[in-house]
């Protein structure tokens, strides 16, 4: 099995094989919890006015997501894994725009297949990629808003690249590395209306969550769907 890791929008363009885009704070992390919450499929799409116009047509669908980390005029709900938890929450249908995350989806297009990751359900990723055995894995770590790498996803595409090959992970100095650097945003009391405190913890909250999140493409969308292993 070949692993590789990649970076940003131009390591999803040339992603193949399996592959998992990772987007740990927090596209990716919301997405599981969501699901949790009762969500039956997330529509992960990059372009904001085709999510308006999603929401448009279909008016019952959650429509979830952030630019500049801060909820979008007219969404439901931010990026944040706190608020989704925090809400009841009756759609089964999920649009979900990000920055990074959802990016990485749209641009992956030379992907055999392509699965989200973060460490909330980066045990199963491991596991799934265990069962299916691929020849080759793309990890792509799509960083801050696609424009430059973030110690979060790399940390998270090496330990699952540690995991599949049998090597250590020190998880816990990953998250006292992220907290010092990338993650320290959210630990400053002027954000914490958007990203609150409680959303790191709940991004680190490794191997919480059984289940994949795969991409369906369904005509001109992609469709995220639980696949429990």
């Amino acid at each position: 099995m070949q692993i590789k890791i990649l970076q940003l929008t131009e390591g999803a363009k040339v992603a193949k094989g399996t592959t998992v885009i990772i987007d740990v704070l927090r596209a990716f992390t919301t997405a599981c919890h969501a699901i949790n919450q009762g969500i039956e499929t997330i529509i992960p799409v990059g372009d904001i006015n085709m999510a308006y116009q999603l929401k448009k047509q279909h008016p019952n669908y959650l429509l979830v997501g952030e630019r500049h980390e801060r909820k979008p005029e007219g969404f439901d709900f931010g990026n944040s894994p706190t608020h989704i938890n925090t809400a009841k929450i009756s759609a089964k249908t999920m649009i979900h725009t990000t920055s990074s995350g959802t990016q990485g989806i749209s641009n992956a297009t030379q992907a055999s297949e392509i699965l989200t990751g973060s460490f909330v359900n980066a045990g199963a990723i491991v596991q799934y990629i265990q069962k299916t055995r691929p020849s080759e894995v793309s990890l792509v770590c799509m960083g801050f808003a696609c424009q430059y790498p973030t110690n979060e996803d790399t940390f998270c595409a090496e330990y699952i690249k540690n995991e599949l090959e049998g090597k250590p992970n020190d998880f816990h100095a990953m998250v006292k590395r992220i907290k010092e650097t990338d993650g320290a945003r959210f630990f400053d009391p002027a954000n914490q209306s958007w990203s609150p405190e409680s959303d790191f913890h709940l991004c680190m909250d490794v191997n919480r969550f059984d289940f994949v999140l795969k991409v369906d493409k369904i005509g001109n969308f992609n469709y995220l769907r639980q696949l429990k292993i």
